[in-house]
């Protein structure tokens, strides 16, 4: 028996050791009145967005490297539950889907994770996150209480955790991640659900709390979170946002830019008033702070909500394709290394806060050991000359100075001393497009339907598109048919018209097989027709863009053909006769022939003509095989002259394109003023232009060594003979930094060919891709020096760095002004 013993506790010991090194690995997170602690360490944290399924897994890497070198402690995400559970109790966690690789990822690279589980996410993603298939769950009312939605909303919850859990990622094991949140944003329509919405966000909580996670659960736009919930801000700007008592100042979502809808212009946030939100969040007390986006990515597939583009780039430090958006990505960076060297003081010190009026402030962070100042200007006019503990500064209008030592002015929102990327467009190299592009063709087969009326479903009612689709396509036709006499009513009326009341989608209407028009927003449609005696049928397609996203009771807005349906029939002003069609028998198809046959897989044999190719004809596929842009710069498909559809590059869906919707011809800026509120209408450009042209084809999507097909499904009839494929390269840089700073210029892996520009002093002029573009011209005030040192240091080089000073450059003719080095150099 001894032996049995000494076994025994030979076990118990191993055990021992095994939980005491569990115990040693776990990171403790909580949080006091001011800051999230890490353990016991209360920590000023960095944050930006990155949705896994806006980019591909071959990216992860570069992003949250990037993302860390940008100065960021953490990477936020939300989880998508329609995309990981498409159907009722069927998963799917594979490629860009794959969740724990991408937490794993930024766990290898040393950042913290904010998991934003919802799993309503808002996000600009079709139906909010939600699956289309609770809409069809009897007796199903979702982001209420409701307990069949609860179950639901239960089960894939929790399921994420123990994901979670199993892989150990939680901080409290030893993991990356250090906050969860659980729904998003209800507090903004809670009001719309009435009591039973306040014991729906009661239930959130205590259910998030049941899981015990072991880091602290946020709920973001909820100012009544129950304990233990932390309530969180979003916005453009968070600085007046209060806090519950004894729980820290948190910003989820700074939004860097905005997204983009079809028939919109490109929204543009600047990188001064990005920053200046930051800082003035930080003057006032914050301490924990997240981009939405910092790197928005690409809406693949169907996952864009109602009329959102493909190209969700969102303005981000990191641009749809993973490169540096520069100047943002650079004096944002700047800005963390500032504040991260202040962290002691803002999460410990006193604070002094002083109005000096005309919409200056001060604040004094003070310990023991040392102090540090911020010096806020909110007027977004004037500039002004403060006065602060004997010595002068200049602030500028909408802009915040930081003091670090509360003497030395370390970064000004508004002085932006990092360089400007303009980006330009490159033919593809390893062939001579759009020529070498040889176009097959075939139509897509709606005989059966637009001719016979033959469905999958009858009903004796006209059914909403999500009830009748349950999402699994994009369109959904609508047929029946109408026997007619000459003893009929309507029969002989000398002008017969189809009015139909639409939801907002588009709707292709055919009647006895003939087109008889098309609506790409249809509300209230009406065509003529030329009906026959005996049997017609009527054939509608309704087609979506994404559902709704958004607001109290989203879900309930309606999509497809809703009607009435009727046919009118007219002798004069006067007279008309109305025979309703609602009521009759309605056939249902979803999706399209091509698309369940699956004719953009690259693998599918299939029979496509080389003859006749037409242009400007609906309902059309076509393909072609192209080789692979050499190099390792982004590649986009230039998609110029098409109308609208879907594009798949290798049988990988890139998303719908519809660069025939151009974007409203008022409302764009020739400048853009840094200075005042931003909202998403200001500083636009690009009016009248397509609203997407180019779209990004991931390198991972390509082979390198064979052959690549593009398939196009051309919905409202184009012209593919335009279509060629780019990369996306730095053209040129420019910079126009301030005196006592050190720039850096660099052309993303390119060296720099030439100095077109350089001079210091006060050279006019404007730096950047925004709508005048790069256009410097000499001052009063020029260091006769500046373009020859500039070009001795920085020409044939990947990347050089500038002490930016006047003991550097010639600069004796310009006396006491502030002195600026403008540099415009060609990659």
């Amino acid at each position: 028996m001894p032996h049995s013993k000494n076994f025994t506790l030979a076990l118990l010991f191993c055990f021992s050791l095994i939980l005491l090194n569990s115990y040693a690995s776990a990171i403790k997170v909580s949080h006091d009145g001011r800051s999230i602690t890490i353990d016991g360490k209360p920590r000023i944290l960095l944050s930006g967005s990155i949705h896994y399924p806006r980019s591909t897994p071959e990216m992860w890497p570069e992003l949250i490297k990037k993302s860390k070198e940008g100065g960021l402690d953490a990477i936020e995400t939300y989880v998508f539950w329609n995309a990981h559970e498409p159907v009722r109790r069927q998963y799917d966690f594979t490629g860009n889907l794959d969740l724990i690789k991408f937490i794993k990822t930024a766990q290898d690279a040393g950042l913290y994770v904010v998991l934003r589980i919802g799993p309503y996410v808002c996000a600009e993603w079709n139906y909010g996150g939600l699956p289309v298939w609770l809409h069809n769950l009897p007796g199903c009312q979702i982001r209420t209480a409701n307990d069949v939605f609860m179950n639901e909303m239960k089960n894939f919850t929790t399921m994420i955790v123990d994901m979670a859990k199993r892989e150990k990622l939680f901080a409290s094991q030893g993991g990356p991640i250090i906050m969860a949140q659980i729904e998003n944003e209800y507090g903004d329509v809670e009001w719309w659900y009435g009591a039973a919405g306040k014991a729906y966000r009661d239930w959130c909580a205590n259910f998030a709390e049941s899981l015990n996670v072991g880091v602290p659960w946020i709920m973001c736009q909820q100012n009544d979170a129950p304990d233990p919930m932390i309530n969180t801000c979003n916005g453009y700007y968070c600085d007046q946002f209060t806090p519950k008592p004894n729980y820290p100042k948190m910003w989820t979502e700074n939004w860097t830019g905005w997204f983009k809808s079809w028939g919109a212009s490109d929204p543009y946030r600047t990188a001064e008033d990005l920053a200046f939100a930051v800082a003035k969040f930080f003057q006032f007390g914050g301490t924990f702070q997240n981009y939405y986006m910092y790197h928005g990515g690409t809406n693949f597939g169907r996952v864009a909500a109602g009329y959102i583009t493909t190209s969700y780039d969102y303005n981000a430090p990191l641009d749809e394709y993973g490169a540096l958006n520069q100047p943002k990505w650079g004096h944002l960076k700047q800005l963390h290394e500032t504040l991260k060297s202040m962290e002691y003081t803002l999460t410990h010190g006193n604070i002094t806060a002083t109005d000096l009026g005309n919409n200056v402030t001060t604040t004094v962070y003070a310990t023991e050991e040392s102090s540090s100042c911020f010096l806020c200007n909110s007027d977004y006019k004037l500039d002004a000359n403060i006065s602060f503990r004997g010595t002068n500064y200049f602030v500028p209008a909408w802009s915040v100075s930081i003091l670090p030592d509360c003497k030395t002015e370390a970064y000004n929102t508004a002085k932006v001393n990092t360089q400007t990327t303009v980006k330009v467009k490159r033919n593809n190299k390893a062939e001579d497009e759009p020529q070498s592009l040889h176009w097959t063709w075939r139509p897509e087969n709606i005989d059966e339907t637009k001719i016979l009326g033959k469905g999958e479903v009858v009903v004796n009612h006209l059914m909403e598109q999500k009830e009748a689709a349950n999402d699994e396509s994009d369109y959904l036709w609508y047929m029946t048919s109408v026997d007619l006499k000459k003893d009929d009513p309507i029969w002989g009326k000398n002008n017969i018209t189809l009015r139909i009341n639409g939801t907002g989608c588009i709707l292709h209407a055919y009647v006895n097989g003939e087109h008889i028009g098309s609506d790409q927003a249809a509300r209230n449609f009406e065509r003529n027709v030329t009906l026959k005696d005996g049997r017609n049928i009527i054939s509608l397609l309704s087609a979506t863009t994404g559902f709704s996203n958004y607001g109290g009771g989203y879900d309930l807005q309606p999509a497809g053909i809703l009607g009435p349906v009727v046919l009118v029939g007219q002798n004069g002003d006067d007279e008309s006769v109305i025979k309703d069609l609602s009521g009759h028998k309605w056939s249902y198809k979803v999706g399209l022939h091509g698309l369940t046959n699956k004719l953009f897989s690259s693998e599918k044999a299939t029979k496509w003509s080389s003859e006749n190719l037409p242009v400007n004809t609906m309902m059309t596929w076509y393909k072609t095989t192209f080789k692979a842009p050499l190099g390792t710069d982004p590649v986009v498909v230039d998609l110029q002259g098409l109308g609208k559809g879907n594009a798949w590059v290798n049988g990988h869906s890139i998303g719908r394109y519809w660069p025939s919707f151009l974007a409203k011809t008022d409302g764009c800026s020739d400048e853009c003023d840094y200075r005042g509120k931003y909202e998403s209408k200001k500083c636009n450009s690009k009016c009248g232009e397509p609203t997407q042209r180019w779209h990004h084809v991931p390198r991972s999507f390509m082979r390198d060594d064979d052959e690549n097909t593009l398939v196009l499904f051309e919905e409202f009839g184009g012209d593919p003979s335009l279509v060629k494929f780019q990369t996306i390269a730095v053209g040129s840089v420019c910079a126009n930094a301030y005196e006592n700073n050190t720039l850096e210029l660099a052309c993303d892996g390119r060296s720099i060919s030439a100095i077109k520009f350089a001079s210091f002093g006060n050279a006019q002029g404007t730096c950047g891709p925004f709508k005048n573009g790069t256009s410097f011209t000499k001052g009063t005030c020029d260091g006769s020096n500046a373009l020859s040192i500039i070009q001795k240091e920085c020409v044939g080089k990947e990347k050089c760095s500038i002490d930016v000073s006047g003991d550097r450059f010639d600069s004796t003719n310009c006396g006491d002004i502030v002195k600026r080095l403008a540099i415009e150099a060609v990659c």
